[in-house]
């Protein structure tokens, strides 16, 4: 009995076996008529672009922080309580555009009141109140006419009575009163004079109050001063503010400065002008800048220097963010490239595409630098071979037709 038990089972194992063998062989011969339809299909028209050496440039590597071009805090310029506010976080403000505004009515009065300080000055030399020539003659005045005609009698007077001494008519008594009247007559004169003077200083000075009671008026408007983005609104409307106290910061972001350090090794070769590509984590586009700045020392702490950069933003950068830069410190050296479309990366692998026999065929390659057009192959391929241009989902071994 045990015999013909395990009988049956070998005889089953057997089976299995067998029908596991036609499997494989039936999946083989399906996957090759597969392979050779596949080869005998339409091939697949593809554009072509061959590995070129051009100018690339040497670069120097250096990371850094986006800083907004410019920032600052807007602030009022006279106390007053805030009537309106017309932006907020985020807002584009342009330079000149009126951001806030403070009550008026307080300011209008001082206007007022300068003004008819100002009238009031400009009557009392004789000048129209509503007029805008302040000139005027201290000799053509009512208080100066006065005084002269008064020293001219007093001085007629005072001649008249040397006359009538030497003729011993008078008194030489009477000569001396009218020497003194005439003294006195002149320091009437003097001080007349001296008052119109004055008076056309007190005219300048109203003059002075009334321009910078309209100046008051005129900053009740709270203004930006540079074209850019607010960053923060840090007060509210209704609220009380003194002089100087802030209203929102502002900060302009186009363009941006990068802020980077340059090993000490490598600093003597990076120069202001100099090119510079910077990219940004989570996004692909390189951005064009030029170094503008460059620090006089090189930090003891880090040995490091520091460089700064204006970067063009279009709008999707911000300031604060990480950045890798290549600063291009020669412009002439050459390197071997192909075009960034060619380049196909799976699992980790960068991949280019050559035509060989009518077939694609796969080369893995190493990269270098890369600008927004090409990047540099340090191995993988050599000048003049031909690469696929946007493979897409090209295999190796696929029946290509390449097109002009």
């Amino acid at each position: 009995m045990s015999q013909t038990r395990t009988l049956l089972l070998l005889g089953v194992s057997l089976l299995l076996a067998a029908l596991f063998l036609t499997s494989c062989k039936s999946d083989y011969q399906a996957s090759q008529r597969q392979n050779r339809q596949g080869e005998t299909g339409p091939a697949r028209k593809v554009k072509t672009m061959a590995v070129a050496e051009t100018p690339f440039g040497e670069t120097v590597t250096a990371t850094g922080t986006l800083a907004a071009y410019d920032q600052t805090t807007v602030s009022v310029k006279v106390p007053g309580r805030v009537r309106t506010i017309s932006v907020d976080l985020g807002s584009v403000v342009s330079r000149g555009q009126v951001i806030a505004q403070l009550d008026v009515q307080d300011y209008q009065l001082r206007v007022q009141q300068a003004e008819a300080s100002l009238a009031q000055a400009r009557a009392r030399l004789g000048l129209a109140p509503d007029g805008t020539d302040d000139r005027v003659d201290p000799e053509q005045t009512a208080t100066v006419r006065q005084a002269r005609a008064v020293l001219d009698e007093a001085r007629y007077s005072r001649d008249r009575a040397a006359r009538l001494v030497e003729q011993g008519v008078i008194a030489k008594a009477e000569f001396d009163s009218a020497t003194a009247t005439f003294k006195v007559a002149e320091g009437r004169y003097q001080d007349a004079y001296e008052e119109i003077r004055n008076r056309q200083g007190l005219l300048a000075q109203r003059r002075s109050e009334l321009a910078l009671a309209r100046q008051q008026l005129k900053d009740t408007a709270v203004v930006a001063p540079l074209n850019g983005v607010v960053q923060e609104k840090v007060t509210s409307v209704g609220e009380y503010l003194a002089a100087g106290a802030p209203v929102v910061n502002i900060v302009r972001i186009d363009p941006l400065r990068l802020r980077a350090q340059v090993p000490e090794r490598e600093s003597r070769t990076v120069r202001t002008g100099q090119d510079v590509r910077v990219t940004v984590e989570g996004d692909s586009i390189v951005y064009l800048g030029k170094i503008t700045r460059l620090s006089p020392v090189i930090a003891e702490q880090n040995r490091m220097l520091l460089v700064e950069a204006d970067v063009r933003n279009n709008g999707t950068l911000r300031p604060g963010s990480f950045a890798h830069a290549e600063i291009v410190t020669n412009d002439a050296k050459m390197a071997v490239t192909v075009p960034n479309n060619a380049i196909v990366t799976f699992a980790g692998i960068e991949k280019v595409i050559i035509v060989q026999n009518g077939k694609a065929l796969e080369k893995p390659i190493t990269t270098g630098r890369r600008n927004t057009e090409f990047t540099e192959i340090v191995a993988g391929v050599s000048v003049g071979e031909k690469v696929v241009v946007d493979p897409g989902n090209l295999q190796s071994g696929q029946a290509v037709e390449v097109v002009e």
